[in-house]
């Protein structure tokens, strides 16, 4: 099916910052619970031999749950985990700090707004980057310049959604995500009463996270597309691939790298 792009509550300014952070956060726990990213490490480990990183710069970290768990992940199959540095457009330094305490030395943050459309020189000189369950939100231009500006300047990108565009696919992360959001409330370190009364009493959040779900869906892009913005960039290998959780979960990746066996 074609690229729908419409429109997420957690994408809007105007949304109440207790629903946009439940968002956020209930997918976090998504990702806990159904240890969805699993499947993630090989494939990343593949990454991260070839680009050599010993830093990633993850990009629209949102809570900083994704890196975090792909990092556990990752010493958990006794791989080599890099150091993640965490940034978003909208910097959630509490978050951040306290993954900072529980993990020293694999994540970092900056404090300062990064787009990740326009990644400043000094911050992504070098360094190989990392989009997790986000790329989607991006225009086909705006996926189109982040994709070269990571092969032109920093030697690599790895990008990751939780479903291929089949709305379908939902159903998987939809099985965690929705006691996720009722969970919620209770799992907050901020704004805890207002979340619950929009989770609890007034069931907000959990339909802006099922919506959010849905849409993701049908904006996620294909393999096809993928590869068409970047058959200009062959100096480095473009790899495509799927990872599966439970249950009957279907996730993509796909990054580019310099070409195994050779030099980028």
């Amino acid at each position: 099916m074609r690229r729908l792009d419409l429109f997420e509550f957690h994408d809007q300014p105007w949304l109440p910052a207790p629903i946009g952070e439940s968002v956020v956060e209930s997918l976090g726990t998504t990702l806990r619970w159904g240890r969805i990213l699993r499947g993630l490490v090989g494939p990343f480990q593949e990454f991260v031999a070839r680009t050599g990183a010993t830093e990633i710069l993850d990009l629209c970290s949102g809570s900083g749950m994704p890196a975090r768990l792909l990092a556990e992940e990752l010493r958990r199959a006794g791989a080599r985990a890099p150091r993640f540095i965490l940034t978003d457009r909208s910097p959630r330094r509490e978050h951040w700090e306290a993954l900072e305490r529980e993990l020293p030395g694999a994540i970092e943050h900056r404090a300062e707004p990064v787009d990740a459309a326009r990644v400043p020189s000094e911050l992504g000189a070098g360094r190989p980057r990392l989009i997790m369950n986000a790329f989607h939100h991006f225009t086909p231009r705006l996926a189109k310049e982040i994709l070269e500006d990571a092969a032109r300047s920093s030697g690599g990108i790895f990008i990751a959604e939780n479903f291929e565009r089949n709305p379908l696919r939902t159903f998987a992360p939809g099985f965690y995500g929705m006691p996720a959001a009722f969970a919620n409330p209770a799992l907050a370190t901020k704004n805890r009463w207002s979340k619950a009364a929009l989770t609890w009493l007034v069931p907000v959040v959990p339909a802006a996270v099922a919506w959010d779900g849905l849409v993701s869906s049908l904006r996620v892009y294909s393999e096809e597309e993928l590869r068409g913005m970047v058959a200009h960039l062959p100096h480095l290998e473009w790899v495509y691939g799927t990872f599966a959780f439970w249950p009957l979960g279907r996730g993509m990746y796909f990054f580019g790298a310099r070409r195994a066996g050779g030099a980028a």
